[in-house]
């Protein structure tokens, strides 16, 4: 089954909160996720810079770390943002998330793709999944378990509910990328690209990236 982009929150079985994300296309698969000490952001491949003007919603930060490492703030677009430096100034994650996605809206493409959202917040132990569609806004906050993720993605199960679960046993960043790429329910889910994840850890987030292929071929 196709579901476009995901984005999850939860904790692992130590109870470390946890933010991944899953970049999955069927139109522009020549993507990859870059570093950059508190962010991350989806590009183009090599040789592929040039599908940015096929189409302009496919290069954004995914991943901000604000308020001294305190906030992950996760997404499939430039909602990312505005959400992470509305939480930086102190505003809630609720109403950050609220007011950047109904601002921004879904995107104008040929799917009216929706803007999927999660915070994970390790000062109050709180994490958060939000979506605008072109029908409706959702944001909630996501009563997190020990071993377990709540997700939400872009089409089919693109609703805020807590029948969209798994069991999570992932530790560390990269098996958490293993599990959004290939792992669990993600494994039925079809035309993985990239996958983002971000760990609690003491002093922050530990962050790690992975490509559908070099895992596949690892």
């Amino acid at each position: 089954m196709y579901v476009g982009r995901i984005v999850a929150i939860g904790r692992t079985p130590e109870g470390k909160l946890a933010a991944m994300y899953r970049v999955s296309s069927r139109s522009f698969p020549n993507r990859t996720a870059r570093v950059q000490a508190d962010r991350v952001s989806i590009v183009p491949k090599p040789e592929h810079e040039m599908d940015v003007f096929k189409n302009p919603y496919i290069a954004y930060n995914c991943l901000r770390i604000v308020r001294n490492g305190m906030v992950a703030v996760m997404t499939n677009g430039s909602h990312t943002d505005p959400i992470a430096e509305k939480i930086e100034h102190g505003m809630p994650a609720r109403d950050a998330l609220v007011l950047s996605m109904l601002a921004l809206d879904y995107e104008r493409d040929s799917y009216n793709t929706p803007r999927i959202s999660a915070v994970a917040d390790k000062e109050g132990g709180m994490g958060w999944l939000g979506i605008v569609r072109h029908d409706g806004l959702e944001v909630e906050r996501i009563p997190l378990e020990y071993g377990r993720l709540f997700y939400v993605a872009t089409y089919e199960e693109n609703t805020v509910t807590a029948k969209h679960h798994d069991d999570f046993t992932a530790i560390t960043p990269e098996a958490a990328c293993r599990h959004m790429l290939h792992g669990g329910i993600f494994a039925q889910r079809e035309h993985p690209v990239t996958a983002v994840a971000a760990v609690a850890t003491e002093e922050g987030f530990a962050i790690h990236v992975m490509d559908a292929q070099t895992e596949a071929s690892s």
